[in-house]
Formats: C-alpha cells, sequence, structure tokens
C-alpha cells in the first residue's frame, strides 16, 4: 500500500476557528502530542499574522524533532522572511505558499490578471527556495479555479522545483466526483508531475470535506491536509483521524495507508478539545462519545453477542478501553443484565433481576442518562429481602401558601388498596401522616436525611429514614428523580423492616378515619 502522508494544520487553520486562541505553551503542548500520534508534516502557525504568532511558531519548531514543522505564507517576500525566522532551530523546516488563482479570487481579491497570477507566484517560489530545500505551493480556491489554468499553474510550480503542490477546495464547494477529478487531470496533464506530491486540503461547508480527501486519495493525492476534531474556519476543515480510520478499516479499498499510531487518536482529540475550548459533538466520527456507545436494545444485545454486528472499529484501535452499552429507554434486558455483572451484582436470581430491570426502565423514561450510581442505587433499594407488608401505589401532592400541602397515598395493604389524604407541616409530613393513617402504625421519626445520587437537574434523589417503635428501629431508604416520592418510599419502606423485626401481623386500620378501601 502506498503512504499517505498526514499534514495537520490544527495550530494554525484550527486556530483560525472563532473564539480560539492559543498561547505559545498550548501551542507546543498539543505540537507534541502530535508527534506522538505520527503526523509527517505540523502547521505551526502563520509567523506574519503577529509576533506572538512567530514566537510560538519558533517554540513549536525547536520543540518537535520527528516530524517536519511548516509555517504558512502569503506570497510575499515579508512573509516568507517571517517563516525564515520562525523556524530557526527546526529540524526538518519547510515553507507553505498560497497564492489564489480562481477567477473570483484574481477579480476580486487580487485584482491581477491570469498572467500576473503566474508572475507573482514564479518570484516567490523562487524566493522561498533560496531559504527552504522543502517548499510546498497551494492554489488558493483550486476548486473553483479553471482546469486549464490550474493545469498551468501546477506545471509552472512543478519546473520550479516545489516538493508539494496542494489543489484546495477552500471554501467546501465541490462534489467528491469534482474534487477528484482534479487530480486525475493533474496526474494527466502536468509533466513531470511525478516529481511533487500532491495534497488535498478541503473545508466541510457542505459536510463533504473527508468525502472529498478520500475522492483526492483515489485519484493520486499523496498527502492529506487536516484538523484534529475538523476544526477550523467556518464549518472546518478535513478530520484527520476520520480519513486515517477510513483507509484503517477499508483497506483493501483505498489500498493506501497512513503512518499514525491510531492509538493516539483518543488522547490527542481530549487535548485538542480540552485546550480550544471546542467540546466534541457526541455524534462525531470516531471521536465522538457516542461512536462506539449503544442504547438501542437490538444493537446491544448484537454487540453482546458478536461487537462486529454494529462496530465497524474497534474502540481499542484509537485509545479507547471499549465500546460502552448506554443504558436507557431503549435498552433490552440483555445489556441490563451485562451490567448487573460489571457492577459486580453476579448470581442473582431471574426473579431479582426482573424486578431491578422494571424500576430501571421506569427510571429511564423518567431520566435522560442513567448512570452506574443510579442503578447501584436502584439495586441496593430493591435487591434486599425486605417482606413487602406494605406498597405504594401513587402519591398525589397539593400545596397552597395559605392553606399548607395536602397529600394523598394509595398504599397496598393486607387489607387491600387503600387511599388517604392528610395534611402537614409541609409536604413529607403530609406524606407520612397519609400512610401512618392507613397502616395503623404508631411510629417515631428518629431521623430522616436526603442526597443526590447523581449530579444534573434529574439527578436520582436518595432519602434515608429511621422509625422508632418502642424496643425497635428500623431503617428506610426510598430512591426517586422525585424526593417527595423518595421520602414516602423511605417511609414504607421502614415500615416493612419494622414489621419483620416484630415478627407480628402489622396494625392495619380498616375502613375508618377517612380510610378508604378501594
Amino acid at each position: 500500500m502506498r503512504k499517505i502522508y498526514m499534514f495537520d494544520t490544527t495550530l494554525r487553520d484550527g486556530e483560525q476557528s472563532p473564539g480560539v486562541n492559543l498561547n505559545t505553551q498550548e501551542k507546543v503542548e498539543i505540537a507534541l502530542q502530535l508527534e506522538k500520534l505520527g503526523i509527517d508534516r505540523i502547521e505551526a502557525g502563520f509567523p506574519i499574522a503577529s509576533p506572538g504568532d512567530l514566537a510560538a511558531v519558533n517554540a513549536v519548531a525547536r520543540a518537535v524533532k520527528n516530524a517536519s514543522v511548516t509555517g504558512l505564507a502569503r506570497s510575499r517576500e515579508k512573509d516568507i522572511d517571517a517563516v525564515v525566522e520562525a523556524l530557526k532551530g527546526a529540524q526538518d523546516p519547510r515553507i507553505h505558499i498560497f497564492l489564489a488563482t480562481s477567477p473570483i479570487h484574481r477579480k476580486h481579491k487580487l485584482r491581477m490578471e491570469k498572467h500576473e497570477v503566474l508572475e507573482a507566484a514564479e518570484a516567490m517560489i523562487k524566493y522561498a527556495k533560496k531559504h527552504f530545500s522543502q517548499v510546498e505551493f497551494s492554489a488558493e480556491d483550486a476548486g473553483r479555479t479553471e482546469m486549464d489554468f490550474l493545469v498551468e499553474v501546477t506545471a509552472l510550480a512543478v519546473k520550479l522545483g516545489v516538493s508539494v503542490v496542494n489543489l484546495p477546495d477552500t471554501v467546501g464547494y465541490l462534489s467528491p466526483y469534482e474534487y477528484g477529478n482534479i487530480f486525475k487531470t493533474m496526474k494527466e496533464q502536468v509533466p513531470g508531475i511525478e516529481k511533487v506530491q500532491l495534497s488535498a486540503h478541503c473545508h466541510d461547508d457542505l459536510g463533504l470535506a473527508t468525502a472529498n480527501a478520500l475522492a483526492a486519495i483515489q485519484n493520486g493525492a499523496d498527502q492529506i491536509e487536516g484538523t484534529i476534531n475538523g476544526i477550523g474556519e467556518r464549518a472546518g476543515n478535513t478530520a484527520l483521524e476520520e480519513v486515517a480510520l477510513a483507509l484503517y478499516t477499508r483497506g483493501e479499498f483505498f489500498q493506501a495507508t497512513t503512518g499514525l499510531n491510531l492509538q493516539e487518536i483518543a488522547k490527542t482529540s481530549r487535548l485538542v478539545s480540552k485546550l480550544t475550548g471546542m467540546p466534541v459533538p457526541g455524534n462525531k466520527a470516531i471521536v465522538g462519545a457516542n461512536a462506539f456507545a449503544h442504547e438501542s436494545g437490538i444493537h446491544q444485545d448484537g454487540v453482546l453477542k458478536e461487537k462486529t454486528t454494529y462496530e465497524i472499529i474497534s474502540p481499542a484501535t484509537i485509545g479507547l478501553k471499549d465500546s460502552k452499552l448506554v443504558l436507557g429507554k431503549h435498552s433490552g434486558r440483555h445489556a441490563f443484565r451485562e451490567k448487573l455483572v460489571d457492577l459486580g451484582f453476579v448470581g442473582l436470581s431471574e426473579e431479582q433481576v426482573n424486578a431491578a430491570f422494571g424500576k430501571f426502565k421506569d427510571l429511564a423514561d423518567r431520566k435522560k442518562d442513567v448512570s452506574n450510581e443510579d442503578i447501584l442505587a436502584l439495586l441496593e433499594e430493591k435487591l434486599i429481602e425486605t417482606p413487602e407488608v406494605f406498597a405504594l401505589e401513587q402519591l398525589v401532592l397539593s400545596f397552597d401558601s395559605h392553606a399548607g400541602p395536602s397529600a394523598t397515598v394509595k398504599l397496598k395493604t393486607p387489607a387491600g388498596i387503600v387511599s388517604h389524604t392528610a395534611e402537614g407541616n409541609g409536604s413529607v409530613d403530609a406524606i407520612y401522616h397519609a400512610i401512618n393513617a392507613q397502616t395503623g402504625e404508631v411510629v417515631e421519626l428518629d431521623d430522616y436525611t436526603i442526597k443526590s445520587v447523581t449530579d444534573g437537574t434529574d439527578a436520582l434523589g436518595e432519602v434515608h429514614v429511621v422509625l422508632k417503635q418502642g424496643e425497635y428501629s428500623a431503617q428506610g431508604r426510598g430512591v426517586s428523580t422525585d424526593i417527595l416520592e423518595a421520602s414516602a418510599r423511605a417511609y414504607v419502606d421502614a415500615l416493612n423492616r419494622l414489621v419483620e423485626k416484630r415478627q407480628e401481623p402489622p396494625r392495619v386500620k380498616r375502613d375508618r378515619d377517612n380510610v378508604t378501601l378501594i
């Protein structure tokens, strides 16, 4: 397989993302990680832009030892001089100069005719060659340049001895077929084209950057320019990790490979996201949080039986430990059982698993993400073997700032399902009065504590209560996304434990004190 060189412009085009401003230390940190990733060429910045950018490029150039460090320049002598200054001390320096070639750029930006563009390109390539043995020339907006003129510009660059000719889709305008055809045409019509490398630099304005880069490879491109996480101007650049994994996964199709250490991809992505302040979308290919996550019960069942049913890439390939079975309302029993095993709950009976699964599905309908802590809380509440003399069936609350709160509690008791409405000093007090009226138990609330099991506005709340009844004391625990429901469950749980400790029938009041048998 032929090698595709990876040219990373995270520190230049990536930093041009609105709101991103990397300091020198951050640029060096990212560059060293790109070196670990195995990037061949690192475009460290645009030295003429500011003294700070020049200094940062120089710091990167001195720190990086195993990759070629590149500085960007317009086709102007002062830009080229700035790159010369910035790359002092670099192990393998190179310069990247560009000049627009499309009709729209020639007319509105450069105000130059074709012959003037050719003259400027020739003069600046020669000037750059005086200082650098490795020169890359870019025909900016090549994608919208007349094909015959693009052939002429490329032929000139080849004749002048550049190392790389870059043919960018600067505004993300082309389809893969159109972009691939540019490289095919250059290969067929430019004399001496075999002496240089052709490079593809794509933008993602129409969501085609990766597809266009792969089309370029199929038609002879030797180098792909892009960024980590696909960041960059406007909608961003080609995401290098996507190209690398496409070539790795579909090697038999593309017949090309990169020299990247793929296991460094996840780490590099996280670092770039952290230092640029640009979060990676959850659905982002390769490095998004959901790239190796499965919530659908059908998908989870398939992955548990054979990963390749729904995963074409192993998470370990990019440096992750494993795929994630995300438990939510679409999850199935198979995935839930596997999660219980992962959490250390082995040897559970089918009845226990079914009971816990029922509670889990109820929670998943109310909560966007169900965490391990949520499941542990449910299990600890559900799997402790306590005779269920009383069970909470329904809880209805009302609050009036003038009249105070009231609670209607429907309970399952040995006498049947009963309902009672009570008032109290607060909502919890009203709930407990209603429960006491139905159970006939005279108890003292000795302790009541609340804590959050997980974070967020939809977090599970956990309530612990301690009830005393003469010589007996019992703890109860309730878990719910609603803290009042959790309070009711904790109280009923403690009452069940009291009955068990007493080992005598519960004292249920029958059809009195406004207790209604349902």
